[in-house]
């Protein structure tokens, strides 16, 4: 509750990343870029479900809707990755993990709240968006043509849904558990996303280096890291922090797969060896070179998370040092208070299910 208040409701300069817009909207700010990314209103809106924080999840998707959304044309139900605070669209590309999350946390919302009307017909939006990933044009080098979410063939998700850049994905973006989720609730393509789930935990398999457990930030389909622009994305770097969470989480949620737990001890065993205090950001796959020499809270929040699967002796450590951290504030707040808020709900059970069709969870295929 401190740290919601903190990121939502604290100091407008060095505090809060969530503004709010009179009368009946809010977004999260990116502070260090000063605009609004896709990632950080979803990621808002599913802090808020978990939280049962309506009104600010509501202020959330309005704003989403209303000025990131695109209302017809190609692009219809995808939305913006990125706009200015006064909501002027600055790149009409969609970055992926922003319709993932808010899917799931409109699904959430539904199964919390119940649907209200319009846009507050939760569930219905949720489908909305989830009929949009799947209904574009399958393939296409041409960057001006949009294309699905998720390669069909691949059964992945896609970096960006356009060009070349629908030609690889990112890790961090595979998020099983919730394909799992949408393969019971959504209206249709059950079976794909039950496929995606299975494909995504074999997928990290292949992604993520077999001695330190570390991710590239973005990878080929077949899990070879790929660096498109030259920013060095074929590095551990700041996307891949998540993929600790999302095998944690997966397997708290559904135990599919034990090598979770394997992949879990690997990466702590990793940051350990590295100094519980002094691991860095940003390594080279092997974790032979440091690439920066920050020790980030963001990280430090996953790797938090990690502990859920992991089952050696050390991960309470890295629970601790979680514990032990300040909320973030300053100049780094918004993607490191965020990573941090999700560390805080899943180490202690307070990320959840919620389910809109008031059934039993099932699993896929059984």
């Amino acid at each position: 509750e401190k740290t919601f208040n903190q990121l939502f409701h604290g100091n407008d300069a060095n505090e809060r990343v969530y503004y709010p817009v009179e009368p009946d909207m809010a977004y999260m700010l990116d502070v260090i870029n000063n605009d609004v990314r896709s990632e950080g209103i979803s990621y808002g809106m599913m802090i808020s479900v978990q939280l049962d924080k309506k009104e600010e999840f509501d202020r959330l998707w309005k704003w989403a809707d209303t000025y990131m959304r695109h209302k017809s044309g190609q692009r219809e139900n995808y939305f913006a990755w990125h706009t200015t605070p006064d909501g002027v669209k600055l790149d009409s590309n969609s970055a992926s993990d922003g319709e993932i999350w808010f899917v799931m946390a409109l699904y959430f919302a539904s199964a919390r709240w119940g649907d209200g009307d319009g846009i507050f017909n939760y569930k219905n939006e949720a489908q909305k968006i989830l009929d949009a990933m799947l209904s574009k044009v399958e393939f296409s080098d041409d960057p001006k043509v949009v294309t699905n979410m998720f390669n069909k063939k691949e059964k992945q998700v896609v970096f960006v849904p356009a060009g070349e850049a629908d030609d690889f994905t990112d890790p961090s973006y595979h998020v099983p558990h919730y394909y799992e989720l949408w393969a019971r609730w959504a209206d249709k393509n059950n079976q794909f996303w039950c496929d995606c789930a299975s494909t995504s935990r074999e997928y990290f398999k292949k992604a993520i280096h077999p001695v330190t457990g570390l991710a590239p930030d973005y990878s080929h389909f077949d899990g070879r890291p790929i660096n498109p622009w030259g920013g060095g994305n074929d590095n551990f770097q700041y996307d891949a922090w998540r993929v600790a969470m999302n095998i944690a989480v997966d397997y708290q949620w559904f135990r599919k797969d034990d090598w979770a737990v394997e992949q879990s001890n690997r990466l702590l065993n990793f940051f350990y060896s590295e100094g519980i205090n002094d691991y860095v950001g940003v390594y080279t796959l092997d974790g032979k070179t440091r690439l920066s020499g920050d020790h980030n809270p963001g990280l430090v929040a996953m790797n938090a998370v990690a502990a859920l699967a992991a089952d050696n002796k050390i991960r309470k450590d890295f629970v601790e040092a979680l514990w032990k951290l300040d909320i973030p504030s300053g100049y780094g707040r918004y993607y490191d208070g965020l990573l941090y808020m999700f560390g805080l709900l899943q180490v202690s059970g307070n990320y959840r299910i919620y389910d809109p069709t008031g059934k039993a969870i099932e699993y896929c295929g059984n």
